[in-house]
């Protein structure tokens, strides 16, 4: 599913016209990642955490010059999901459906 697809179906359930649900989706996205960069994390009950991650410094390898680099300690965001949503997805979802190949 793509981000217009969900526009049209939550615009279908509510009644919103698309270019509202289009405007409050994006302004919900532009929210989550100005908290993340600021270094707040983002909870949503019922749904999951938007949090920030913490990756070690490790050693790399540049694979052109077949040399040994540094990668410094950075930090990543990530979701969490809830443990509704992943309880939901359990009972619903017994096998993958195969994957479009038009994507």
């Amino acid at each position: 599913m793509r981000k217009a697809d969900l526009v049209n179906m939550i615009s279908e359930k509510t009644g919103v016209p698309k270019v509202d649900v289009l405007v409050s989706l994006e302004m919900f996205f532009n929210e989550v990642k100005s908290s993340l960069s600021n270094g707040e994390n983002v909870y949503v009950r019922g749904f999951g955490s938007f949090v920030i991650k913490k990756r070690a410094k490790k050693i790399g390898r540049h694979i052109k010059q077949n040399k040994a680099i540094e990668i410094p300690e950075h930090y990543i965001p990530a979701f969490k999901p809830a443990k509704v949503f992943t309880e939901k997805v359990k009972q619903n979802v017994h096998s993958l459906p195969e994957s479009d190949s038009s994507e």
